[in-house]
């Protein structure tokens, strides 16, 4: 467990929200001209500040859409499959308790986040049990290597570097959400445009003429659209001449505001998930778009799966997960599942066979492509896989070539399965 620190700052009972002092996040209307100073003070060259720009990702994580994207691309992850491996590629069972524990789970999260935000903060609890908590992140200067005790704070802090119970996640830049956050606010003020056209010209607009000679008559109707409800209602002499301006020529039905504000969930959708079909139907698609999107959305989590990776089997990682007596061992490894894309294995499977029908092919090949159980007896044989082990496909029938033809092995694969 941890308990040793450097100095008296760490003690077993002292913790980093402690000694910070937390500031409550600005709510107030964010705007792109606020945007563009808040991203000019975090990429300044003598006192960067990323306390403007982290308050207003703070409030545009409160958009549905984007929240949703977000937390589908982390979902992504988090569902995977996740296992510790030693030095010699066996699994450890004794860690998946810990892996599918409310802590360890927080700390994948995190470091997923740390591509949002640019970085994260992870503070590893004293004790006899894994227990973490998030720094705040306008507290961690990256470009000092502290963390402040007050967000504003310039230079008054602490390092973390050799801190054993911090682990700080820097990309080194300041995180998606900063091309997030334009769209948010550019929608926030549409839809505020759009709630208001919508109380002025949702209900029908009451228009009553009177002669403007007859002050008895106007009085009466005053009273009538009075209590008569709440919706727009005027009252104009005969003799004047009035023309109301709505809009509803050109947006009686609000296609302008909807086609706006779909403008710009479709671009948070592609910043967050690299498509737009698997959130939402455009109602011009087909199967075949979905499936394309889909592989672009499955690209972007096995990269989230390799960074992940990476992070998890740093030394320092490993270092403070050994400290809670946890069977993380010397050369060992964190390691996703392999997840099956029955899809891509139905094409690749035809070529595989095609493959091994010219060239031989280990079975391992099958066994790690496939995500096949190997045979329980130890010393079961793995021979290269020939023409003779695979069953003779349709395409090789079809083309009737014959192994001894005088053509490379790219030609003769290319021309059994139909693409030359």
């Amino acid at each position: 467990m941890i308990t040793e620190t450097k100095g008296k700052r760490y003690t077993k009972d002292s913790l980093v929200m402690n000694d910070i002092r937390i500031t409550q996040v600005s709510r107030n209307k964010k705007s792109i001209a606020e945007w563009r100073y808040a991203h000019r003070a975090a990429e300044s060259a003598t006192n960067p500040d990323r306390t403007r720009l982290y308050d207003i990702y703070d409030d545009i994580l409160l958009d549905g859409h984007l929240s949703g994207i977000i937390d589908k691309r982390i979902s992504a992850v988090l569902n995977k499959r996740l296992h510790y491996l030693d030095a010699g590629g066996e699994r450890i069972d004794g860690m998946d308790a810990i892996i599918s524990s409310a802590p360890f789970r927080h700390v994948l999260r995190l470091i997923i986040e740390a591509k949002l935000w640019g970085l994260s903060g992870i503070e590893f609890l004293p004790g006899s049990r894994l227990q973490v908590a998030a720094i705040p992140r306008k507290h961690i200067k990256p470009e000092r290597g502290i963390i402040s005790y007050q967000q504003n704070d310039a230079g008054e802090g602490f390092s973390y570097h050799n801190e054993p119970s911090l682990f700080i996640v820097d990309n080194g830049d300041l995180g998606l959400l900063l091309r997030c956050a334009p769209y948010v606010i550019y929608k926030r003020d549409a839809m505020a445009d759009w709630a208001n056209y919508i109380e002025c010209f949702g209900q029908p607009v009451r228009v009553i003429k009177y002669d403007a000679y007859d002050e008895q008559t106007r009085i009466e109707l005053k009273q009538v659209l009075e209590e008569s409800g709440s919706s727009l209602a005027l009252m104009i002499p005969k003799q004047a001449d009035f023309e109301m301006k709505d809009g509803k020529w050109s947006n009686g039905d609000g296609r302008l505001q909807a086609g706006f504000k779909k403008a710009l969930d479709d671009e948070l959708s592609v910043l967050v998930l690299g498509n737009t079909e698997t959130t939402s139907n455009s109602g011009t698609g087909s199967q075949a778009k979905s499936m394309v999107h889909l592989s672009q959305q499955q690209e972007l989590t096995r990269a989230d799966i390799v960074y992940a990776t990476n992070i998890l089997n740093d030394e320092r990682m490993h270092t403070i997960l050994r400290s809670y007596d946890l069977p993380v061992t010397e050369g060992g490894r964190f390691t996703f599942g392999q997840e099956l894309d029955t899809e891509h294995l139905r094409e690749r499977i035809a070529i595989d066979k095609e493959v091994a029908a010219i060239v031989p092919v280990s079975n391992d090949y099958f066994y790690d492509t496939y995500g096949i159980p190997r045979p329980s007896q130890p010393d079961a044989p793995t021979r290269p896989l020939t023409h003779a082990h695979i069953p003779a496909s349709p395409l090789t029938t079809a083309h009737n070539i014959a192994p001894a033809q005088e053509l490379s092995v790219l030609q003769r694969i290319l021309k059994r399965i139909g693409l030359k």
